[in-house]
């Protein structure tokens, strides 16, 4: 078997939400892996160094489907059993005691790998990435399904030598094996929980940057992509610089990679040292404002230290992942864009938690299966309150006393409390029940903080709001976020008495893109201004600018799909999408290049382009009708890796059903299409 021609032996760290076996203590493992993308496998051999504490009489670690070919102890081959979820070593070992496992396996993982763009059309495309997501690296690797179990990786992953493979730790080096094609060898110091152990294999180049403290980091990138380097990876540096500082431990790990793919399930993940992040994050200058990376870079950045350098032990202390990593992904915001965007976007997320508690779904922070904006965003204002109540001082020491005492392990919410009483010697027990353990949302103190910490929040909050002095309010001397917050408060009145004028004619991007949201039907006497907008800085101000004057005016329609015939917007391709189909929308316009233009907008819907692409083009195309290529890409969707996509899909063809001319081409296409493909849509028709 290929995968025993080379064995590199190199620690490793195993994770798991499952079984804990607290007889037994794994160390460490040497993790050789071969991905064989055209048959959506991983040939893999790992060898494990563990203690025992007790005397046991088996051993197990999670494996999902796999097949092994050879399993070991010390060296021997050892009896063992397997289930479609592990496998189980029987024999009997004594305490204190050390031994070497080894496991030779193939592993057809359904998911946790992705590969993408293999065996299609575009050159260049092919993409193998993980995504672990708290226990589910045992599809690809023998490990742990449970976040205690701790273990030093080092990883060697075999490849075609035109990919770069990017992994946690610092790489080595770069071999030929002895079928020709090269090995990358990675080295991990220190241990970590398995669901942070991935890999990414593509074309990429990368930008090579160092921290003040020497930390090198690597932002990779597509090779079309180098004019998008800057700003998608704009202020890492100073976040990294920032974070390390505020934090007030080092970076604990070798080095920080950060890595796009395409299709990727959310906006990122912080596995140790090596960030995977979608690429709809990778932009242009002119995006920058729309959608950045800034914030995601910061959040999964402090997760290398709230959550991989200590790790919660279980869901009812997520808190300590979550909110950590809001909170101070909010403070890098606050170091870059200033005081007013941190404390208003602190109201903003005051307000959505309000009224989650006033709706009855308030969640406590202890509860494991709180909400995104439970562990998150109540999480981030449980740390201002908490800072706050003990002062900065104090915090900070409590914060890096508790990183130290605990790093490389698991924690609880007492863990952390206990280092913040000591630090502060303030009793928090009060804090514990307002904050973490009750449902509800504290608005009256968040405001009240909000109030006292920004003085035009304090405007805002302090005082009514007329329309009669939305000009002047405007104009006054007060920060983009506070005229954005009352021209939402005005909204329905400026649309009743038509008081766009002030909007449409502001200096700031932000109020005039409040008044192409707000407005339906542009009237005459705001069109010149809002012609202005099809050039503004702002691809999502160009897209709702010229969606809304195509609507207003039929004559000039012509005039607006000439002078934005070359934009194609934010990654997703927004505006592109948009002019395509009101390109062939409207009549008489280049006639003679309707079919092909609408034959662009059915090619967005590949399973070539990315789902965010293809979710735009399939609604633009439920609206002018499915060629069978689309409706063929439509089926394939139902059963992508992405739940969101999937989801989106699977409604939108059960719409369609509905219809008896689309249901019978639907039913016609199945017979065509290979039996994966047509897994859920066959379901349907039965």
């Amino acid at each position: 078997m290929r995968y025993f021609l080379l064995l590199l032996f190199f620690g490793f760290v195993s994770f798991s939400f499952g079984q804990h076996q607290d007889k037994v203590d794994f160390v460490r493992a040497d993790v050789y892996i071969e991905p064989v993308p055209l048959n959506k496998e991983i040939i893999g051999r790992v060898v494990y160094r563990f203690k025992v504490l007790q005397n046991v009489d088996s051993v197990f670690l999670d494996a999902k489907d796999m097949r092994f070919e050879k399993v070991e102890m010390n060296g021997k081959q050892v009896d063992f059993i397997a289930t479609d979820k592990t496998i189980s070593i029987r024999k009997k070992l004594k305490k204190d005691t050390s031994h070497e496992l080894t496991i030779a396996y193939v592993a057809k993982p359904r998911q946790t790998v992705y590969f993408l763009g293999w065996g299609d059309k575009i050159e260049g495309n092919e993409q193998v990435w993980t995504q672990g997501q708290g226990k589910y690296t045992s599809h690809w690797l023998p490990s742990f399904d449970d976040m205690n179990e701790k273990v030093e990786f080092d990883l060697a992953i075999q490849a075609n030598q035109t990919y770069e493979v990017i992994a946690n730790g610092k790489l080595l080096s770069v071999s030929k094996g002895e079928n020709g094609r090269p090995v990358w060898l990675f080295d991990m110091e220190n241990p970590m929980s398995s669901y942070l152990l991935a890999f990414a294999i593509g074309h990429y180049s990368k930008q090579e940057l160092s921290s003040s403290t020497g930390v090198p980091i690597l932002n990779y990138f597509y090779p079309q992509d180098s004019a998008r380097v800057e700003p998608t990876y704009r202020h890492t540096r100073r976040i990294f610089d920032f974070l390390e500082d505020e934090i007030g431990v080092s970076y604990p790990w070798q080095d920080y990679k950060q890595i796009p793919v395409r299709d990727f399930l959310y906006a990122g993940m912080e596995n140790t040292g090596a960030t995977i992040f979608s690429d709809g994050y990778v932009i242009d200058a002119t995006a920058f404002v729309d959608k950045n990376y800034v914030n995601v870079n910061a959040h999964e950045l402090a997760h290398q230290w709230f959550g991989n350098l200590v790790t919660e032990k279980d869901g009812s202390h997520h808190w300590l992942q979550e909110g950590f990593a809001t909170y101070y992904a909010y403070l890098a915001e606050k170091e870059i864009f200033g005081d007013d965007h941190f404390y208003w976007k602190l109201f903003d997320t005051a307000k959505e938690l309000r009224e989650i508690s006033e709706g009855g779904k308030g969640q406590a922070l202890v509860d494991p299966k709180a909400s995104s904006a439970t562990f998150y965003e109540k999480g981030a204002w449980a740390l201002v309150m908490l800072r706050e109540l003990v002062g900065d001082k104090p915090f900070k020491k409590g914060v890096s006393d508790y990183l130290n005492t605990h790093r490389f392990k698991n924690v609880t919410i007492d863990d952390f409390l206990r280092e913040m009483e000591r630090a502060s010697a303030v009793n928090l027990e009060g804090f514990r029940v307002k904050w973490l353990e009750s449902s509800e949302f504290p608005w009256d103190e968040a405001k009240t903080y909000l109030m006292d910490k920004n003085e035009a929040l304090s405007a805002f909050l302090g005082s009514g709001h007329e329309l009669k002095d939305l000009e002047k309010e405007l104009q006054a001397e007060r920060p983009v976020q506070y005229k954005e917050a009352l021209v939402d408060e005005l909204a329905q009145e400026i649309l009743d008495k038509d008081r766009f004028a002030p909007l449409f004619d502001h200096p700031q991007l932000k109020v005039r893109q409040k008044a192409i949201q707000l407005i339906d039907q542009i009237s005459s006497i705001h069109k010149e201004s809002a012609e202005k907008l099809l050039d503004d800085t702002s691809y999502i101000t160009q897209e709702l600018a010229l969606f809304k004057l195509w609507s207003s005016f039929p004559e000039s329609r012509k005039a607006y799909l000439d002078a934005t015939k070359e934009v194609i917007g934010l990654p997703n391709k927004n505006v592109r999408l948009l002019w395509l189909f009101l390109a062939v929308a409207t009549d008489g316009y280049e006639a003679e290049n309707t079919r092909k233009y609408f034959a662009e907008l059915t090619a967005y819907t590949s399973p070539e382009q990315g789902w965010e692409v293809r979710i735009g083009a399939f609604q633009y195309l439920r609206e002018i009708g499915f060629i069978d290529e689309g409706l063929a890409n439509l089926i394939n969707a139902t059963n992508h890796h992405s739940w969101q996509f999937k989801k989106y899909a699977r409604g939108l063809i059960g719409q369609l059903l509905e219809d008896q001319e689309y249901k019978t081409r639907i039913e016609k296409l199945v017979g065509k299409l290979n039996q994966e493909e047509t897994r859920y849509i066959s379901t349907k028709l039965n």
